[in-house]
Order: structure tokens, then C-alpha cells, then sequence
């Protein structure tokens, strides 16, 4: 066992910062991909939801067609924006 108490001078053992800075870092795009992950599996479990709310088959089918005109129009809107962009 060593003479040293934590916190005290010398360190035996340093920490190797840029190591933590690397984790870090590839921690950040774990949480952002799976945070896109979890985005999709709400926003699909939601139109299911909807979906299986609908009274009848020509209901259900009515209720996509909604749900992807909806998706296109935002699609559109998005592409426009981007290219205004640059």
C-alpha cells in the first residue's frame, strides 16, 4: 500500500486527459446517435397509435394517406430551406 493519501503529491498514477477528452467525445456521438434512434421509435410508435385508433379498415387507410401527405409537406419545406441555404 502506498505512503500517499488521495489528493495528495506526488501522483503515482496520472491521469491521461486526453484519453478522458477521446471518451468523451465519442460518448457525445453514442447519445446523439442514439438519441436519433429514439426520436424515430417515438414518432413511428405515435403514428401507430394514431393508426390503430381508426374505427375501420378505409379509416385506417385514410389516415396514412394523411400521415404521408404530412411527411412530404414537411419534406418539401425542409429541401427548400436547405437549398435557400446554400
Amino acid at each position: 500500500m502506498s505512503d500517499h493519501q488521495p489528493g495528495h503529491w506526488p501522483v503515482d498514477e496520472p491521469l491521461d486527459l486526453d484519453a478522458i477528452e477521446a471518451a468523451d467525445e465519442q460518448g457525445a456521438q453514442h447519445l446523439a446517435f442514439t438519441a436519433g434512434q429514439a426520436r424515430f421509435h417515438v414518432t413511428l410508435g405515435s403514428i401507430r397509435a394514431d393508426l390503430e385508433q381508426q374505427p375501420s379498415p378505409m379509416c385506417v387507410r385514410a389516415a396514412a394517406r394523411r400521415w404521408q401527405d404530412a411527411i412530404t409537406a414537411m419534406t418539401d419545406e425542409v429541401i427548400g430551406r436547405l437549398r435557400e441555404a446554400g
